[in-house]
């Protein structure tokens, strides 16, 4: 058998090679082609993505975030009754329910600030409820307001989360225009609660102190620990604060007690201490008034705010001293919210100064 050409069998081996890589060419536009449509529609859908899903689906995700977050905050009943006749609305705070947990136990320690934004500065709260998302108030305030005042006013209920030792967290708030209230009659519902409105009232300050009360010495212990975010009482935007104490005894003023004065600052720290002998026998009948000031060497020094405790105070207040009676002889140290001067003092309903038959020292 006469032997192939070597040349000849390079040529069938080209051949064949250009053949394949013809036919793998092919292959490889059909695949493509098929897929080009799929490519287009994908870019077209970013393109449109880019364009208008962010304009016209993310407004609908906000809004939907927002009404998850304002349902999960719970929901308050309240009533409301207002006297025609004397100028008077009562609000009546009821309950709370599905409370949005705050603390990491999984509760809330709420209470409710009630207030008029006509007057921001008469406000009113109620007690402290402890580990509870499911709080019963039942508690009534009563606004003196006229009649024509009502369409310009709104009706605040603002629900807090009560914290020893730090700020108080904001639960939620339910606020209601007076002018979209019928007020012919007596209104009772259930209001969902939102989230607070960043439009707040004058802030004043906080301040911390410890109450230590030994029954068996009568020796009750007041403690200036610190202050913050006070109220700026002076022209390059600082002030000058001190600390009042007062002891009050069946409504009548005793001496008073104060700290130093700390310069420029708004957040002082005193760590001062003073101490009250004040027999077991009038410990019910006592008020301490802790209130704070800006010093001026030349102008009359002026308050920046005020609190009360006693028996015959409310909410915080009330819930300090309460915890002090409970636990004799040991200090128990709470953060406060300063309050207007004016409203503390009508609260108290001093009368005219009169030395006591105690001793401070």
């Amino acid at each position: 058998m006469q032997q192939i050409p070597k040349w000849a069998l390079i040529t069938v081996a080209v051949a064949g090679a250009i053949l394949l890589l013809l036919f793998l060419i092919c292959i490889i536009k059909c695949c493509c082609t098929k897929r080009k449509p799929k490519k287009k529609e994908r870019i077209g859908l970013c393109t449109v993505s880019n364009s208008t899903t962010i304009n016209l689906v993310q407004p609908e995700m906000e809004d939907l975030e927002r009404e998850v977050e304002q349902k999960r905050r719970g929901k308050l009943q309240y009533s409301l009754e207002y006297n025609f006749r004397m100028q008077e609305l009562k609000v009546g705070v009821k309950q709370a329910a599905d409370l949005k947990a705050m603390d990491s136990g999984g509760t809330s320690d709420p209470y409710v600030i009630v207030y008029l934004t006509s007057d921001i500065k008469k406000r009113y709260e109620t007690k402290v409820y402890r580990k509870t998302l499911n709080p019963i108030f039942n508690e009534t305030f009563t606004f003196q307001i006229p009649q024509a005042e009502l369409s310009k006013s709104t009706l605040v209920m603002r629900i807090y989360d009560f914290n020893c030792f730090s700020k108080h967290d904001i639960i939620g708030e339910v606020r209601l225009p007076l002018s979209s209230a019928n007020l012919q009659h007596v209104i009772e519902q259930w209001s969902d609660l939102a989230v607070a409105s960043k439009v707040e009232e004058e802030h004043l300050g906080e301040i911390c102190f410890s109450l230590r009360y030994v029954p068996s010495t009568g020796k009750l212990t007041v403690l200036i620990l610190e202050a913050k975010q006070l109220k700026r009482m002076d022209s390059d935007g600082l002030s000058d604060p001190f600390v009042k104490v007062h002891l009050i005894l069946n409504r009548k003023k005793w001496k008073k007690k104060r700290t130093s004065v700390k310069k420029n600052t708004l957040s002082p720290y005193f760590n001062e201490v003073f101490v009250f002998e004040v027999p077991f026998s009038q410990i019910q009948n006592v008020d301490v008034v802790i209130s704070v000031w800006d010093h001026d060497k030349v102008t009359k020094n002026e308050p920046i705010g005020k609190l009360f405790l006693g028996c015959r105070a409310t909410g915080n207040q009330l819930r300090h001293w309460s915890d002090m009676l409970s636990n004799p002889r040991r200090p128990l140290a709470q953060w406060h919210i300063l309050q207007p001067p004016d409203l503390v003092d009508k609260a108290l309903g001093l009368k005219s100064h009169l030395k006591l038959s105690l001793h401070s020292r």
